[in-house]
């Protein structure tokens, strides 16, 4: 029996969701050409449908998204027949956006306002949606492949896997941070920036839109041990970022590798004034397999450890957050959960080292296999 998938609660002007899925029988079959392809689609539906990549990687039997699904905007607010024809024809091209425009015009000719509304809908109720945009993805990418490689039937696993996030603070940055580390926990590479398939990648080599995802994540200023450094504007629609690209990229590799960011300044400072000689922007590290070992004897790890290790809670955790937001998701699907339970918040384990009012907590407590 299908678990019912954790929604963000009323209230909230956007939900955050790391949504994951698995080629079927875990083979590897993504290569280079197919994972281009497939960031390709990935950011198409991502215009199309009104949502946000904050954080991707494309693995070759597998992919991570982070999006942002902002609700969508009341009736009086969704554009009209020009302003959505234009959406499409920027999107999908003429050939589709001239179909439609003609579908509208015959229909209001007519006088058919219904049957023009429900044409309208038909694309509306496919926007702003996590579950319209996901399955899109996977079936059109499918498709792809299979006519690439002449092969026929599923190309995925199961229905995508998702995680509730909370859009603020230590829970998006950590979660962003856990997808781009993903080919480094894969022993592909060892920093994600030589790695062409995730957000960070991306970043690094110029993407616009991958830039500016991570100058908003730079809204936050959480420390790579957990603490805020400073508290900003996190208003997604923000105009102005609050720190430069180049700025944001160097902030984002210091908190992926656990240097604080003022730590690499002062070494930068030193080397300008010739009293650093060659400064060590990055601390020594212990080894993923050390880390491994730690958490299963119960012990407590650096944030930048953990994230090294594959921990089941980003994929399999239903919901990451602050205490607070966690008990207001657990209050709003309470009908899902044991009549017992009292509260919902759950500590992730190994993460004692945190500062308290930085601390993340989960929706479901694991009991078993936490880190593999």
């Amino acid at each position: 029996m299908r678990r019912p998938r954790v929604k963000v609660p009323p209230g909230h002007a956007q939900a955050y969701y790391h949504c994951v899925s698995r080629v079927v029988g875990r083979e590897f079959l993504l290569g280079e050409t197919e994972k281009e392809q497939f960031v390709r689609y990935m950011r198409l539906y991502e215009k199309l449908y009104g949502l946000r990549v904050i954080s991707y990687a494309v693995m070759s039997n597998h992919f991570h998204i982070l999006v942002e699904v902002p609700q969508r905007p009341d009736d009086s607010e969704l554009p009209d027949d020009a302003g959505l024809v234009a959406h499409v024809r920027s999107c999908l091209g003429d050939e589709a956006a001239t179909e439609l425009e003609w579908e509208l015009s015959h229909y209001r000719g007519q006088g058919n306002d219904k049957s023009a509304e429900e044409l309208r809908e038909k694309w509306f109720s496919r926007m702003w949606d996590i579950s319209r945009y996901m399955k899109v993805l996977k079936q059109r990418f499918t498709q792809w492949f299979n006519g690439r490689h002449n092969r026929r039937g599923t190309l995925w696993e199961d229905r995508f896997r998702s995680v509730l996030v909370e859009g603020k603070g230590a829970a998006i940055k950590t979660m962003a941070a856990y997808i781009d580390l993903n080919p480094v926990r894969a022993g592909i590479c060892q920093d994600s920036k030589d790695y062409r398939w995730c957000s960070y990648g991306e970043a690094v080599a110029g993407g616009k839109l991958a830039q500016k995802a991570l100058q908003w994540l730079q809204s936050f200023r959480v420390d790579s041990l957990g603490g805020v450094e400073r508290s900003s504007n996190s208003d997604v629609t923000a105009v102005s970022p609050v720190v430069s690209n180049k700025e944001a990229l160097e902030r984002w590799r210091c908190y992926l590798f656990g240097v604080p960011f003022s730590e690499r300044a002062r070494n930068e400072e030193l080397q300008k004034e010739g009293l650093g000689g060659k400064a060590h922007v990055f601390r020594a590290r212990i080894s993923r397999e050390r880390a491994l070992e730690v958490m299963k004897e119960g012990g407590r790890l650096k944030q930048s450890d953990y994230l090294r290790c594959r921990v089941r809670y980003f994929s399999d955790g239903a919901a990451l957050g602050t205490k607070s937001f966690i008990e207001e998701v657990f209050q709003s699907a309470r009908e899902h959960f044991s009549p017992n339970r009292k509260d919902g918040s759950r500590p992730l384990k190994g993460l004692e080292l945190v500062p308290k009012p930085q601390r993340i907590y989960n929706l479901r407590q694991l009991q078993k296999n936490v880190v593999s």
